[in-house]
């Protein structure tokens, strides 16, 4: 951990011991390792917006940071918490008014449906 981040982070020592070690490798492997599906710059932003989402300012900060590491302008980070707080908004209107779930993914397939269709028609 001192060798990837220059210290011991005082928050990692609040990790239960036996879960320590496993921890910090879902953390390195997942938040900083190469070897993943995502780039850098694709998992910081997601953790800017789920940040935003959970209200966290310990991780809205580091995934901030960790987001202009990665080269993301401020006007993509807006765009980020933007995006964030407008799935919140509508997922809270579709929970609360306990939108049919089906009727949803039926309604949502006959939409992409149809975008597919009209991106193929501006492609002829």
């Amino acid at each position: 951990m001192e060798g990837m981040l220059g210290q011991v982070p005082s928050w990692m020592e609040n990790l239960a011991e036996p879960a320590s070690e496993h921890s910090w490798g879902l953390f390195r492997d997942l938040n900083l390792g190469t070897d993943t599906e995502l780039a850098a710059r694709e998992k910081a932003l997601i953790g800017v917006a789920v940040a935003a989402a959970i209200n966290c300012p310990y991780c809205t900060y580091f995934h901030t940071e960790e987001a202009r590491l990665s080269g993301v302008a401020d006007a993509e980070l807006k765009e980020t918490v933007n995006l964030a707080a407008d799935t919140k908004y509508f997922s809270t209107i579709l929970h609360g008014n306990e939108t049919d779930l089906d009727e949803f993914r039926t309604e949502t397939d006959e939409i992409v449906e149809h975008i597919m269709e009209q991106q193929a028609a501006a492609d002829d």
